[in-house]
Parts: structure tokens; sequence; C-alpha cells
């Protein structure tokens, strides 16, 4: 008995490909340009939503193609209310958390980029789970889209996006890049590319790579110690491409896109932040276009540390000020519903 032919989803599609699938059914170039607006500006989640196209289209669009909309298996929501957690299933029934942060000005979503990470950074929930798969560039986007669909109907809008939450975005380089790009395109989701935020461990061929794609999104490093026998302990990926090699990385990013670097650091107590790594962290920074997020560590399952007290952050801090290296402490969002940083693990 033959298998039946898997449905193309049509979120994993740029506009060119659009484009390249609608011609070879004989239909005119303006029907890619309606189903795009159907898609990333009307938000449509059933093809018969979608009016403005011929009847026959819209059942050939329904028989060879899916609108993927990823049901929600559970949600979890902060008691100050500000910030929301979902569990939500791909069509091959592997499950990513994503995270809503609502702000005074702003609506900010944190994406997965992988089901899972490989990296296994020590106090990184998603890394104590292992990898299991990348995503798709459409299951990266239907994750803004999801968050988008439920703001709309509130008047509101996402204005921001993070890829900062499950997998490493630089090991699923190709996908992550196509997501960008069609959350920034002018005729479809018109995100602003400098509300997009991606974050990495430090993959430097990505970072390479990254630096001459022509985007002005942000570029944000889990640094967490500027020594790299911690570093290594802390993040393991760190042994192939050390603070030396990644450093040499982020001045070509920089001459190349004069866009800032943003350095996360997560304060553990007694681990990261000692004096001896607030002064390293301080000359690596010296003279660079950077800024650093300090981070207390939220708990995870699986790792004994413990966010740094008030008195060392402060005492690190002094550090920086000293050396007028610019810092945020943030604020810890989320962390009674696990949807903090570092937080992030499908249940099963």
């Amino acid at each position: 008995m033959a298998t039946p032919r898997k449905k193309l989803n049509l979120y994993d599609l740029d506009l060119p490909q659009l484009e390249a699938l609608l011609a070879d059914w004989k239909q005119p170039r303006y029907r890619a340009d309606q189903l795009w607006e159907w898609l990333y500006v009307r938000l449509a989640t059933d093809f018969e939503q979608l009016t403005t196209l011929p009847k026959s289209l819209r059942e050939r669009l329904a028989a060879e193609t899916t609108l993927y909309v990823p049901p929600v298996l559970a949600q979890q929501e902060s008691l100050d209310g500000e910030t929301r957690k979902d569990l939500l299933q791909m069509a091959d029934g592997e499950q990513v958390e994503v995270v809503l942060m609502r702000y005074i000005n702003r609506r900010s979503a944190c994406l997965s980029t992988q089901v899972g990470c490989a990296l296994k950074c020590s106090f990184c929930a998603t890394g104590q789970m292992g990898f299991v798969r990348d995503l798709t560039s459409g299951e990266i986007v239907t994750q803004a889209l999801h968050f988008q669909r439920e703001l709309a109907a509130q008047g509101q809008r996402l204005s921001n996006v993070v890829l900062m939450g499950m997998g490493e975005p630089l090991l699923n380089y190709k996908n992550t890049l196509a997501a960008i790009r069609r959350l920034i395109h002018p005729q479809g989701f018109q995100m602003g590319q400098r509300r997009i935020t991606l974050s990495t461990s430090g993959i430097v061929p990505g970072i390479y790579r990254l630096a001459d794609e022509g985007l002005q999104v942000n570029l944000a490093v889990s640094l967490h110690a500027a020594m790299d026998d911690l570093r290594s302990e802390l993040i393991p990926i760190n042994r192939r491409y050390p603070l030396d090699a990644l450093f040499k990385a982020l001045y070509v990013y920089l001459a190349k896109t004069n866009r800032r670097v943003t350095f996360e650091w997560v304060m553990i107590d007694g681990v990261n932040d000692t004096l001896q790594q607030a002064e390293a962290l301080a000359a690596r920074l010296a003279g660079m276009l950077a800024h650093v997020n300090l981070i207390p560590l939220n708990p995870s399952t699986g790792y004994k540390g413990q966010p740094s007290a008030p008195e060392r952050i402060a005492a690190f801090t002094a550090v920086l000020d000293r050396h007028h290296i610019p810092y945020s402490v943030r604020l810890r969002r989320g962390i009674d519903i696990r949807a903090g940083c570092g937080q992030l693990r499908r249940t099963s």
C-alpha cells in the first residue's frame, strides 16, 4: 500500500517559492501575493478563509498543502500576568515551549529554533533534555503567528521577537535565517529588523556567516564566563570555539555590521560572579561596542547552582562601572511558571 504523500506546509515557503508553486499550477502571478497576504497579514488559519482566491484554487491548496497551526497542549501564566508560556505541538508530535512577555510599551515573543539542544550548557533545562531535531523555518515562524493572532484580536501587535527559546539558532542556520527574512518581509509580517534578537552560545562559523547577511537584527551572545576554563564547564561548546576565536569572530561581525553586541551573563552564586570574572569580562570588552545583560540564575531541574546574592551582583557591577562597561541587571520574568531564561523544556 502506497504511503500518502506528506502535504507541503505553506509556512515553509518564501514568496519566490510560493510564486513558483502557483506558477506550476498555471495561476497568475498576483495569486501568490494574495496568498502571502492571507498567511502573514490576515493571519488565516483555514483555506476557506481565503475568499479572494477562487474556490478551485482553495480546494487544490487544501488537497496538496497545509496551513499548519500548532495546537496548544498546555498553557501557564505567571502570577503577575506579564508572562505566559505555551507548549505547542508540531505536526509530527514533537513539542516546543514558547513565551509571550508583556511590557508597558511592547509585546515580545521568545521563540524556539530546535526541539531540544545539543550544547548541554550546565544550567539550561533545554540542554539537559538533549537534541531531538531542527525546526523548519515554517515551524519557527508559526510560533510568532501563534501569538500575533491572539494579540491582533485584542487590538495589539507582537512588537519584538527573541530567538532565545529552545535550541541554538546558529546550529539551525538556514531555517533560522529563512524565518527571520519571513518575519521582516515588507509585504508580510513587516517586523522591524532591529526588533529581532538572535541569541547564540558562540557558534563561531555562524557568526561569520551572519556578518555577511546584510541584516540589522540584534546579536546576543551567551557568555557567562570570561575565562576559558570556567566557560568550558558552563558551556561545553567553548572547547571547540574558545574565547579568543569567539571574540575574533565578533570583531569581524562588528566591523561589517556596526551593530552592538549584547552579552548574556547568568549570575550564579560563587561560580561566575567573582571579582576575578568581572575584571576578566571588563578586559574582554574594553573598547568594544557591547552591552552586558546580567541575569540572576533561574532555577532548573538538574543544576544545583543558585542565583547570585544582591551584594555579589553589586560588587560585580562595581567593577564594570569602574571600567565603564555598559550593563543592565535584568528582571527575572516568568520564574513561577518556569518560563525564564534557561528554563524551557518540553514536558515529555
